[in-house]
């Protein structure tokens, strides 16, 4: 069974059934799924239904030739790496070669076929699409472990974020009643002990601030309560306030609840965004932009007017690799959304784009 998953499909075309029979035998050995095609039409009709490693296929056919086939094939974006390989008896120029070349073709066989050459060059394509197959699964397989571990790190974080707002902040409210108690007392008995009691009142006033910073920063309650907006005009009051940092925020009104996946993707990478622009940037403004930009498309942008990304790094950038956790985490959260992330930088500052299509929390109820 595994064997039958592993084979892959080979597409043979030719209009003469004694050449396709023959075509069949000297490739058996490769123990491959072959499949044979009489015409051009119905060679195209196996195109679409089959995953096809390898196509070979005659140049002199009826009604639809081999070079009209392969720019069928090449125009459609399934087929674009398809390998081509065509075989001939007539058409045997180098001007007929550069023609199969300028259609995608991987090679060019001359008849009478040498059947060893054949089965060797036909197993190498079959081999290399299994491989590139293969990694695609591996790929798909690792997206999906990605998008798990940051699903899973965004409920610990709620998680986390709770416990501090009950838990220690009860705790620190306690401390708090209990140091005004001990004050009242200390003001009538000892002015040293009621200074030190006034100094606990501001450490304690101090740390409950923290934690509910750290509560925020963690996950914060707005985004589960009131939603995406106001979380994120609450996070960049408070961003501007500790940074310094001048944010203009431009947030379309009509943008409703959305999925909480998409809500907490989105609140994390203008999150990420602001941090790199006040580790990074040097920029004293950024603006944050968040619009429907289509019916079903939602984009968001954070812009800055900082030093931008050095050059020797802004082509990977460009490309969606990473830099750093941090930008490798935003492309794996639009990734999985569906969207697309695009970063924008030069010595005028930088502009990060990410563009989602728009889930409602209305579909996830429904």
């Amino acid at each position: 069974m595994m064997k039958d998953q592993q084979k892959v499909n080979i597409l043979m075309v030719d209009d003469q059934p004694a050449k396709l029979l023959s075509y069949e035998v000297i490739l058996k050995e490769l123990d491959e799924n072959l499949i044979k095609a009489q015409s051009g039409r119905e060679a195209l009709d196996h195109l679409l239904k089959t995953d096809v490693a390898v196509v070979l296929m005659d140049v002199s056919m009826p009604e639809l030739d081999g070079f009209e086939l392969a720019d069928m094939i090449r125009q459609h974006p399934r087929f674009q790496k398809t390998a081509i390989i065509f075989i001939s008896a007539v058409h045997l120029t180098d001007l007929d070669r550069l023609k199969a070349y300028q259609r995608g073709a991987v090679d060019y066989i001359s008849v009478p076929i040498v059947p060893e050459l054949l089965r060797a060059k036909v197993s190498i394509f079959a081999d290399l699409h299994r491989k590139t197959r293969q990694l695609e699964m591996l790929n798909r397989d690792l997206r999906s472990l990605s998008a798990r571990l940051m699903t899973s790190q965004d409920e610990e974080r709620r998680r986390i974020s709770r416990d501090l707002h009950d838990s220690a902040g009860q705790v620190v409210a306690a401390i708090s009643m209990n140091n005004e108690l001990a004050l009242m007392e200390a003001e009538k008995l000892s002015p040293t002990a009621a200074d030190a009691l006034r100094q606990n009142a501001a450490l304690v006033q101090q740390f409950s601030k923290e934690i509910r910073t750290i509560s925020h920063l963690l996950h914060p309650a707005l985004l589960d309560e009131i939603g995406l907006l106001p979380a994120i005009k609450s996070f960049a009051d408070g961003f501007a306030e500790r940074s310094k940092i001048e944010i203009a925020l431009e947030l379309a009104p009509e943008i409703g609840r959305l999925a909480p996946n998409v809500e907490i993707s989105i609140f994390r990478i203008v999150q990420e965004c602001l941090t790199n622009v006040y580790r990074h940037s040097g920029s004293k403004t950024a603006r944050i932009k968040i619009w429907p930009s289509e019916e079903t498309i939602l984009t968001v942008q954070v812009c800055d007017q900082g030093k931008g990304i050095p050059p020797e790094r802004r082509i990977p950038m460009s490309l969606g690799a990473s830099h750093g956790g941090g930008v490798s985490g935003m492309r794996e959260r639009v990734r999985e959304l569906g969207g697309a992330l695009e970063i924008q930088s030069d010595g005028n500052g930088t502009t990060v784009t990410a563009a989602f299509p728009i889930i409602s929390a209305a579909v996830i109820d429904a």
